[in-house]
């Protein structure tokens, strides 16, 4: 690089002196010159700069009004420090420019590209430069095209200065003429090396100038179409009239402009045509020539064209279709949706594009869409439900599948395709309801319930069955019924199975009720049932055309407990009805003795019928008060008020009412209960101990003693004991003397009355205390019943 180009500043002064071009009038030609540039380069500015001591005069311009800018203003500077094109590619990024751009006339732009303006004794003195406002690079045919032009502005001023130094008036119009070759020449060089088509037109239309691109776009060289109209033979016949009408409006003035237009090659096919035109001024301000450069874009239309059928099909697919399909960004924001889609959602089109998905999803599915734009951004495609809000409010589920589109030259997206299946879903929803609702009833019910199939294989069973026929649910499904449970009649004959009710309810149609079979449990035992079944009737079968059985319900219930309440009932009725009908028969006799008059001689057999009247009465009187007394304690509606007291002061207090009731002679009571104390309720405490004692001395011999104890088996639980030296009582029946009019014989409350209540008010007094009561005897040696209580207030022992 020659230094002169960085340090002598003033041999630059010098040459621009020389020229005489700082404050010399316009120069048409430069004018032509930066006009061709910005043409050539595809830019809106373009100006030859001359850099002065403390400025940078703008000498010809483009596309912007300033004549000077203050130095660092453009890269000028930099250019002229080489000897090849200078390129800004985004002038936000270069360090002198950053961050708004090289700022001319108010308006900033990014990229700048300069030629150094470069004398013929190596000093630079400017720069040829062109200015966009998008970041750009110039193509080689560009560049170079600029550098020529750079080349040819020097030629100008050259030829300027040689014009000034010879004789200005005599020599003048020849220096013009030489200068205008030169410009020609150069002009021509230029064309033929662009790679667009360039055509220069005189006033009336006829061409001038056409480059090499134009004669391979018509098909006829350049001497064949020189001094002819444009539109005599590159132009279709039906395209002239607009043809004419363009090249008025430019010659009018409105100009630069661009338009489209097609030429028919001298083969006879047609090429599509994209120009920029304007117009050279001569130096009256008339228009001298006409310049349209022009890229041939035949392939690209068609493509265009091509591309547009092919977004119509495919776009005329997506509205037919019945799903809905729409495109969006990678950060979900909509970009596309078919009509049925928004339909679908109760809006319009433009109101879901651009918006983003999460104004339709519902709010608490919101944080998926980010798993989601992941997971499609990873794997390239997704799928699954979606529940999305109808205008309405109501929520329509959405079945999707979703893939990435990734296409060359612009920004991935997201291509979605989905189904309304909201009736779908709300159907199986029901169906799930149905069936839970099923399941609950066949759970909660208390029988057992089961289907089985035509085969008699077990299609379905509840807990309850399961339960009352000893095994796991599971263990029974799948099984032949009959055969696992019911298998043998309860006289332990076998009971085949086309015999069986349940087995020909699958052919008559008809509901069968049982009630005196047996089902066979896991264990081998057996209990009492009462069944109904149900054939379950199709009456739409495609087979038979009619009705047809396809299974059988069979509902059941374990008889066993009912059975044993219609013994207790009846026996309940056998003592409540000998207990109600003793006392009133002697009562009725007493009574009616003493209205007759029969003893109004004899006073001392009146008092003894009337202690007879009272005796049995007061024996009605407690037997209706421990009814009501187990009625109330079992009910939980008695209410007990627990203290802590000593064991021996209610086991005193009980032995002392007793003998107080003249007891059996010589019975003796003996009670022993040092330091224990308990949590219970002093007076149904007593009511225990007097129940158990009074059995005691009903069922112990004249002379026996009966035993009263108290001691602490740990530290929460006391245990009591009554203990006699009756008759006892059988093993079988110790279990059963506490429930309800049961006692150790059927026969003890005719041969020594009571009413069977009395230990099943105690234990449910025991009970109530978080206690237990049991028995234990020996027959012939006597009985000894025991009861815990607590003995701390929060302990609770059952």
């Amino acid at each position: 690089m020659n230094a002169l180009l960085v340090k002598d500043e003033a041999l630059r002064i010098e040459a621009l002196n020389q020229y005489e071009v700082l404050n010399a009038a316009p120069d048409p030609v430069l004018d032509d010159i930066t006009r061709l540039a910005a043409q050539v380069c595809n830019t809106p500015v373009a100006a030859i700069s001359l850099i002065g001591s403390d400025r940078i005069w703008v000498k010809s311009r483009y596309g912007i009004e300033s004549t000077e800018v203050s130095l660092g203003s453009l890269p000028c500077e930099t250019t002229i420090m080489g000897d090849t094109v200078y390129e800004i590619s985004d002038a936000r990024n270069d360090p002198d420019y950053a961050p708004d751009g090289i700022q001319m006339d108010g308006r900033a732009y990014r990229f700048y590209a300069g030629a150094p303006l470069t004398t013929p004794g190596g000093v630079s003195i400017g720069a040829l430069l062109v200015l966009d406002h998008p970041s750009r690079m110039l193509s080689p045919e560009e560049a170079s095209a600029l550098d020529i032009l750079a080349r040819q502005v020097i030629t100008r001023l050259e030829l300027n200065a040689r014009i000034r130094l010879m004789d200005r008036a005599a020599r003048s119009r020849q220096r013009v003429e030489s200068a205008l070759t030169v410009e020609r020449n150069f002009v021509s060089a230029v064309l033929d090396t662009v790679g667009a088509l360039v055509a220069v037109f005189d006033p009336a239309g006829r061409v001038v100038r056409f480059n090499r691109a134009c004669e391979i776009a018509s098909g006829y060289d350049f001497h064949s179409l020189v001094g002819r109209y444009v539109w005599d033979k590159v132009i279709p016949r039906q395209d002239v009239p607009d043809a004419i009408e363009t090249f008025e409006r430019i010659r009018s003035g409105n100009f630069p402009t661009s338009f489209e237009n097609q030429w028919l090659n001298r083969d006879g096919s047609l090429r599509r045509i994209a120009w920029s035109a304007t117009a050279l001024l001569d130096t009256q301000g008339q228009v001298a020539f006409i310049i349209a450069t022009g890229i041939d874009v035949t392939t690209q239309r068609s493509a265009e064209a091509t591309l547009r059928e092919s977004e119509a099909r495919y776009r005329q697919i997506v509205e037919g279709s019945l799903g809905m399909v729409c495109t969006h960004d990678l950060r979900g924001n909509l970009l596309s949706i078919n009509t049925h889609g928004a339909s679908t959602l109760g809006r319009a089109v433009e109101e879901i594009v651009g918006h983003s998905l999460g104004e339709f999803i519902e709010s608490d599915q919101r944080p998926g869409i980010e798993n989601y734009l992941n997971t499609i951004s990873e794997t390239g495609e997704a799928q699954g439900m979606l529940r999305l809000l109808h205008a309405d409010g109501e929520v329509r589920v959405v079945a999707y599948r979703n893939k990435l589109i990734a296409v060359a030259g612009r920004s991935p997206y997201v291509l979605g395709f989905g189904v309304d299946i909201s009736e779908q879903v709300r159907a199986e929803g029901r169906l799930r309801d149905l069936t839970r609702q099923s399941d609950s009833i066949l759970e909660s019910v208390g029988d057992g319930i089961y289907g089985i199939d035509l085969d008699g294989n077990v299609t379905v069973v509840n807990a309850a069955a399961a339960q009352m026929l000893g095994y796991k649910p599971d263990e029974i499904l799948g099984r032949n019924m009959h055969q696992l449970v019911h298998h043998t009649r309860a006289d332990g004959t076998p009971y085949p199975e086309e015999a069986c009710p349940i087995r020909k309810s699958l052919t008559n149609f008809d509901t069968v009720r049982i009630s005196d079979e047996v089902f066979w449990r896991k264990d081998g035992t057996s209990f009492p049932v009462e069944y109904v079944a149900r054939p379950q009737i199709d009456m739409h079968s495609s087979d038979t055309g009619g009705a047809k059985a396809v299974g059988v319900v069979v509902a059941f219930t374990d008889t066993t407990e009912r059975r044993a309440l219609d013994r207790m009932k009846d026996e309940f009725i056998s003592t409540v009805s000998h207990e109600l009908r003793t006392p009133l028969t002697s009562l009725r006799g007493a009574l009616g003795l003493l209205s007759g008059g029969a003893l109004a001689a004899r006073p001392e057999k009146m008092q003894q019928m009337l202690d007879i009247a009272i005796s049995n009465t007061d024996r009605l009187v407690r037997l209706v008060n421990d009814i009501l007394d187990l009625e109330r304690i079992s009910s939980g509606k008695t209410e007990f008020h627990s203290t802590m007291c000593s064991a021996e002061d209610l086991l005193r207090r009980a032995a002392g009412v007793q003998q107080a009731r003249a007891p059996k002679p010589n019975i003796r009571i003996f009670f022993a209960a040092h330091g224990v104390n308990v949590w219970a309720d002093p007076d149904r405490v007593m009511q225990t101990l007097n129940n158990l004692i009074s059995n005691a001395i009903k069922f112990s011999p004249p002379g026996s003693e009966i035993h009263l104890t108290a001691r602490n088996l740990d530290e929460n639980e006391a245990l009591i004991e009554v203990r006699d030296q009756g008759r006892g009582i059988p093993a079988d029946k110790l279990e059963h003397i506490f429930e309800r009019f049961q006692q150790g014989d059927s026969s003890d409350s005719r041969a020594l009355g009571g009413t069977g209540l009395g230990l099943a008010i105690c234990r449910s007094i025991v009970q109530q205390h978080g206690g237990r009561i049991w028995a234990t005897s020996e027959v012939d040696k006597g009985t000894t019943f025991h009861f815990t209580l607590p003995t701390r207030p929060s302990n609770n022992l059952r």
